[in-house]
């Protein structure tokens, strides 16, 4: 089957393959279904952490496709949403599916207008458009959802909807103890690549940014989230009991392979601790 051509500017052709689907264990690159698309959602979400380490290491992060691959699929490190949509849009182009990069601006209950600073993906399988998010870490989709007002997802423990709240913005929910939780707000405007050039540039660089400060690790999973936000551990149900501890430097190493699957090299680990007492513990 002839893939869809990607929209111009982006290079899924320097994509390598084999080592993505290894890395994700899925043995063959499945045909554009919606069973396809969602075969490898899952397995995307399951493999690869939600991270911003090394810009707390002081690496930055780069948002080419080669770089994210380097990291992500050679060195089996985690990334935030830049990365990992890059390189699962690449890998769906790669599958021939019709794929349209999305900017979207993050909610998590706040009222004010946050700047558009995560990526998503609207994904086209069997003639139906889907959304498509594998980086939106721990509170994250597990499978891609119907781009379809009111379209309901039960995905392990947890439930979410979509709701078109205007004309021109679609808003992703998640069931809470307390109620419907709106996640982010999105536009289906085509977004190019150096739209995520600019909004990493203020999430990687900026103070206004969390990450610039904050470290961040997260894992979603069917019946648990595991999170380290600074120096506090959360695993949390789906019926909104938490377990929570308080991580100390010298036990960075453990919790990150064990916990998250992030291999630090011990350089990296010696600058992480170097700057972990600046952590907050909540």
């Amino acid at each position: 089957m002839t893939a869809t051509p990607p929209p111009a500017g982006w290079t899924p052709e320097l994509l390598g393959v084999p080592a993505y689907l290894d890395r994700l264990g899925v043995e063959t690159l499945p045909d554009p279904t919606a069973d396809g698309l969602n075969k490898l959602h899952r397995a995307h979400v399951a493999a690869i952490p939600f991270e911003n380490l090394d810009i707390l290491i002081g690496r930055g992060v780069d948002v080419t496709l080669p770089a994210i691959q380097a990291k992500l699929v050679g060195r089996r490190r985690g990334g935030y949403c830049f990365e990992h949509n890059a390189l699962f849009g690449a890998l769906l182009d790669r599958a021939g599916f019709d794929v349209t990069r999305l900017s979207a601006r993050v909610r998590m209950g706040v009222g004010f207008v946050r700047a558009r600073t995560h990526m998503a993906l609207l994904v086209r399988a069997e003639g139906r458009p889907w959304l498509a998010d594998v980086g939106f870490g721990g509170d994250g989709l597990l499978d891609p959802i119907p781009l379809e007002h009111g379209a309901t997802s039960r995905q392990g423990g947890w439930t979410y909807r979509l709701m078109r709240e205007s004309e021109w913005t679609w808003v992703v929910q998640e069931m809470r103890p307390a109620g419907w939780l709106d996640l982010y707000g999105f536009t289906l405007e085509p977004q190019h690549p150096i739209d995520y050039v600019m909004a990493n540039h203020f999430t990687s660089t900026h103070p206004l940014s969390s990450f610039t400060h904050l470290a961040t690790a997260q894992r979603p999973g069917p019946d648990r989230r595991l999170t380290l936000r600074g120096r506090r551990l959360v695993e949390t149900l789906p019926d909104g009991t938490a377990d929570e501890r308080v991580v100390e430097a010298g036990d960075l190493d453990d919790v990150l392979l064990e916990r998250f699957g992030i291999a630090l090299t011990a350089e990296e680990l010696d600058v992480l601790r170097g700057r972990w007492q600046d952590q907050p513990e909540a």
